[in-house]
Protein backbone atom coordinates (compact mmCIF):
# COMPACT_ATOMS: atom_id res chain seq x y z
CA UNK A 1 0.00 0.00 0.00
CA UNK A 2 1.02 3.08 -1.03
CA UNK A 3 0.85 6.16 1.28
CA UNK A 4 -0.20 9.00 0.00
CA UNK A 5 1.73 12.27 0.75
CA UNK A 6 -0.06 15.32 2.03
CA UNK A 7 1.03 18.24 0.87
CA UNK A 8 1.09 21.39 2.93
CA UNK A 9 2.00 24.71 1.44
CA UNK A 10 3.77 27.13 4.22
CA UNK A 11 2.54 30.60 3.98
CA UNK A 12 5.39 32.77 4.01
CA UNK A 13 4.67 36.19 5.75
CA UNK A 14 5.86 39.48 4.46
CA UNK A 15 4.86 41.89 7.23
CA UNK A 16 5.99 41.53 10.98
CA UNK A 17 3.42 41.81 13.79
CA UNK A 18 4.67 44.63 15.04
CA UNK A 19 1.96 44.65 18.36
CA UNK A 20 4.16 43.37 21.20
CA UNK A 21 6.99 44.94 20.03
CA UNK A 22 5.32 48.33 20.54
CA UNK A 23 3.61 47.33 23.49
CA UNK A 24 6.87 46.34 25.01
CA UNK A 25 8.66 49.82 23.92
CA UNK A 26 5.58 51.65 25.94
CA UNK A 27 6.25 49.05 28.63
CA UNK A 28 9.47 50.73 28.81
CA UNK A 29 9.17 54.10 28.22
CA UNK A 30 6.62 54.42 30.85
CA UNK A 31 9.32 52.61 33.59
CA UNK A 32 12.25 55.16 32.48
CA UNK A 33 10.17 58.13 32.79
CA UNK A 34 9.00 57.14 36.25
CA UNK A 35 11.96 55.82 37.78
CA UNK A 36 14.50 58.93 35.99
CA UNK A 37 12.97 61.73 38.48
CA UNK A 38 13.75 59.46 41.71
CA UNK A 39 17.14 58.40 40.48
CA UNK A 40 17.96 62.19 40.34
CA UNK A 41 16.92 63.06 43.66
CA UNK A 42 17.85 59.82 45.74
CA UNK A 43 21.90 60.71 44.97
CA UNK A 44 23.48 61.99 48.11
CA UNK A 45 25.58 65.05 47.00
CA UNK A 46 28.29 66.73 49.00
CA UNK A 47 29.60 69.92 47.27
CA UNK A 48 32.77 70.36 46.60
CA UNK A 49 35.46 72.34 48.32
CA UNK A 50 36.58 75.22 45.85
CA UNK A 51 40.47 76.50 44.86
CA UNK A 52 39.81 79.52 43.51
CA UNK A 53 41.86 82.71 43.56
CA UNK A 54 41.89 84.37 47.89
CA UNK A 55 39.92 87.89 47.98
CA UNK A 56 41.00 89.43 51.55
CA UNK A 57 38.68 91.50 52.89
CA UNK A 58 39.46 94.96 53.06
CA UNK A 59 38.75 97.41 56.20
CA UNK A 60 35.40 98.06 54.65
CA UNK A 61 34.12 95.23 54.01
CA UNK A 62 32.11 92.65 56.98
CA UNK A 63 32.10 89.36 57.74
CA UNK A 64 28.81 88.03 58.61
CA UNK A 65 29.12 83.84 60.45
CA UNK A 66 26.58 81.65 60.69
CA UNK A 67 27.28 78.98 63.33
CA UNK A 68 26.26 74.99 62.54
CA UNK A 69 23.03 75.62 64.93
CA UNK A 70 21.57 78.64 62.52
CA UNK A 71 22.70 81.11 64.99
CA UNK A 72 24.34 84.44 63.07
CA UNK A 73 27.21 86.01 64.12
CA UNK A 74 28.22 89.64 63.66
CA UNK A 75 31.47 91.87 64.50
CA UNK A 76 31.93 88.56 67.39
CA UNK A 77 28.37 89.12 68.64
CA UNK A 78 25.24 87.21 67.99
CA UNK A 79 22.24 89.42 66.87
CA UNK A 80 19.17 87.85 65.76
CA UNK A 81 17.87 88.32 61.93
CA UNK A 82 16.22 91.47 62.89
CA UNK A 83 19.18 92.74 64.81
CA UNK A 84 21.39 92.28 61.77
CA UNK A 85 18.93 93.72 59.20
CA UNK A 86 19.22 96.91 61.39
CA UNK A 87 23.00 97.01 61.45
CA UNK A 88 23.06 96.56 57.61
CA UNK A 89 21.07 98.80 56.38
CA UNK A 90 23.15 101.29 59.00
CA UNK A 91 26.28 100.15 57.25
CA UNK A 92 24.34 100.94 53.79
CA UNK A 93 23.62 104.21 54.62
CA UNK A 94 27.04 105.61 56.21
CA UNK A 95 28.93 103.83 53.53
CA UNK A 96 29.68 105.76 50.17
CA UNK A 97 30.41 103.25 48.02
CA UNK A 98 29.22 99.68 47.61
CA UNK A 99 30.39 97.47 50.60
CA UNK A 100 31.46 93.92 50.53
CA UNK A 101 29.99 91.35 52.43
CA UNK A 102 31.49 88.24 53.26
CA UNK A 103 28.84 85.20 54.56
CA UNK A 104 30.55 82.19 55.89
CA UNK A 105 28.29 79.56 56.45
CA UNK A 106 28.94 75.91 58.35
CA UNK A 107 29.31 73.10 56.42
CA UNK A 108 26.73 71.00 57.86
CA UNK A 109 23.73 74.12 57.68
CA UNK A 110 20.83 73.84 55.96
CA UNK A 111 20.82 75.51 52.55
CA UNK A 112 17.79 77.59 53.50
CA UNK A 113 19.01 79.22 56.67
CA UNK A 114 22.24 80.50 54.58
CA UNK A 115 19.46 81.58 51.88
CA UNK A 116 17.35 83.36 54.45
CA UNK A 117 20.62 85.60 55.61
CA UNK A 118 21.58 85.85 52.04
CA UNK A 119 18.25 87.59 50.98
CA UNK A 120 18.72 90.02 54.35
CA UNK A 121 21.79 91.10 53.46
CA UNK A 122 20.42 91.46 49.16
CA UNK A 123 17.21 93.83 51.57
CA UNK A 124 19.28 96.05 53.26
CA UNK A 125 20.80 97.08 49.94
CA UNK A 126 24.15 95.27 49.24
CA UNK A 127 24.78 93.54 46.06
CA UNK A 128 28.35 92.64 46.75
CA UNK A 129 28.00 89.38 48.98
CA UNK A 130 30.59 86.86 48.45
CA UNK A 131 30.36 83.64 50.15
CA UNK A 132 33.46 82.05 51.69
CA UNK A 133 34.64 78.85 50.99
CA UNK A 134 37.49 76.41 52.48
CA UNK A 135 40.40 75.65 50.75
CA UNK A 136 40.48 72.56 48.75
CA UNK A 137 42.98 69.54 50.66
CA UNK A 138 45.19 68.68 48.54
Amino acid sequence: MQQKRRRTQVKVYNEINLTNLIDTLFFLLIIFMITAPLLEYSVDVTPPEMNADPIKPDSDSKIINVRADGSIVYDKKTVSEAELQIILSRIEQQSGRETAIFLRGDRDLRYGIVMNVMKLIRAAGFRNVNLVMQEEAQ
